[in-house]
């Protein structure tokens, strides 16, 4: 049964890695990229304009801050996942019509015990007009490890997504209700993915895939922000960064016709993630109390396919993700000069299509519940710390992908039913020179 092993690699090109790199660019960005707004399950977000971390949400906040304001903190991110064969199986060349199970564990918990988040922003107000700043943080990251002989290995088995964003940005008060921001992101990307690879015969051990490839790529946000004293209001932009991931793709293990395809194969693919448009409130009920409530929107929807290029040509896949949105309520209250204490909610929808939904983000719609406080150590330095449980919602897995060409097409569908939650806990240290 001879195959030409371009084809055999374009195949293997279109199964492993357009599979799991959209899911990628699904449910897993990363809210926590402020721990004080981690308190109020980000209702201030954009509006709250209380630490130097309104550079990320909105940049024109920044001039509600006096002086040089620095904030050094970050998150620990404690998630599980649970995965239940729900049927997984895959097809046989030889025995047409033939679904044979594809057993094994269920994976453990693919989530490290702690996941950390850091973050550092710094605003500096150069003049009574103009204001500059710089944020360096993680907004978008996923790591997922299962267990060796994981039921859903043909799905998945290795995720490491990582970002690193560089925010440098300027803010500019027009008078005394209404100021302008804005800057750049200048963000770098870097992926691996592995899972296993089905042998023509059920009976043979497994071959591997792995994905590598990384990207620096620039966008932009800008802001709106206004303030009578009592009340603030703030708009933020985030344009969406369009990456073009670059790397290797190895095969190896295959055994018999298919064995033509293990090697390495240079590869690469567009990786888009989301433009993000925030809308923040936030109101002085009495002067020790404050209600604040905050929406956000990510454009998913632009992120129909995925296009991946290699030695052996192009080769597309629809996605059909959905564009989503979260809506946060939450309030503080001053019990002295030298504390504040915080909480709030928020409803997270996942962008993800129940059609395309992989053990890659094992995701679903989310809810926050968050507290948190603040100790102002001194007029210079204030200790924020917050905690926060999500619960995701249970998802139904129903993934079939396809490997090599005809007539040794094996076909490995995982079933699964998906279930998690996390807890965070969250800290910062603010200095005001």
């Amino acid at each position: 049964m001879p195959f030409n092993r371009h084809v055999v690699a374009g195949l293997l090109l279109s199964g492993i890695m357009i599979a799991p790199v959209p899911a990628l660019a699904g449910g897993f960005y990363l809210q926590e990229q402020s721990p004080i707004e981690t308190g109020r399950a980000l209702a201030g977000a954009g509006a709250a304009a209380d630490d130097p971390s309104a550079i990320f949400f909105n940049p024109a906040a920044m001039t509600n801050l006096s002086g040089i304001q620095v904030s050094i903190g970050g998150s620990a991110l404690m998630a599980s996942a649970q995965q239940t064969n729900r049927g997984s199986n895959r097809t046989v060349p030889t025995l047409p019509g033939v679904h044979v199970p594809v057993t094994g564990n269920d994976g453990g918990n693919p989530f490290d015990k702690v996941i950390p988040i850091p973050s550092f922003y710094v605003t500096g107000q150069v003049s009574d007009r103009l204001w500059l700043g710089l944020g360096v943080n993680a907004p978008f990251g996923l790591k997922l490890d299962y267990d060796d002989g994981f039921f859903g290995r043909y799905d998945s088995l290795y995720t490491n997504l990582k970002t690193y964003n560089i925010q440098p940005t300027a803010a500019y008060k027009l008078n005394e209700n209404f100021s302008v921001g804005g800057g750049v992101d200048v963000q770098y990307v870097k992926v691996t993915l592995t899972n296993a690879l089905p042998q023509l015969s059920p009976l043979l051990a497994d071959g591997s895939a792995r994905v590598k490839g990384d990207d620096w790529t620039v966008g932009w946000n800008a802001g709106l922000f206004y303030t009578n004293g009592d009340t603030n209001v703030g708009v933020s932009y985030r344009s969406g960064i369009k990456h073009h991931l670059t790397g290797t793709q190895t095969v190896a293990g295959l055994l018999g016709p298919i064995a033509a395809a293990n090697g390495s194969f240079a590869a690469s693919a567009p990786l888009d993630l989301p433009d993000i448009v925030t809308v923040g409130f936030m109101h002085r009920m009495t002067p020790q109390l404050r209600a604040m409530i905050s929406a956000r929107w990510y454009n998913w929807s632009k992120f129909k396919g995925i296009a991946i290029t290699s030695a052996t040509g192009t080769t597309n896949k629809e996605l059909d993700y959905k564009d989503s949105y979260s809506v946060s309520l939450g309030g503080e209250y001053d019990v002295s000069p030298a504390l504040t204490l915080r909480a709030g909610t928020m409803f997270d929808r996942t962008p993800t299509n129940p059609q395309y939904l992989t053990t890659r983000v094992p995701d679903g719609d989310r809810a926050w519940l968050t507290g948190g406080a603040t100790f102002n150590i001194s007029p210079a330095f204030a200790l924020n710390v917050s905690y926060a449980h999500t619960f995701v919602e249970k998802a139904n897995i129903i993934r079939p992908d396809s490997y090599y060409p005809s007539p040794a097409t094996v076909t490995a569908t995982t079933l699964a039913q998906t279930s998690g939650n996390a807890d965070q806990v969250a800290a910062s240290l603010t200095a005001r020179f």
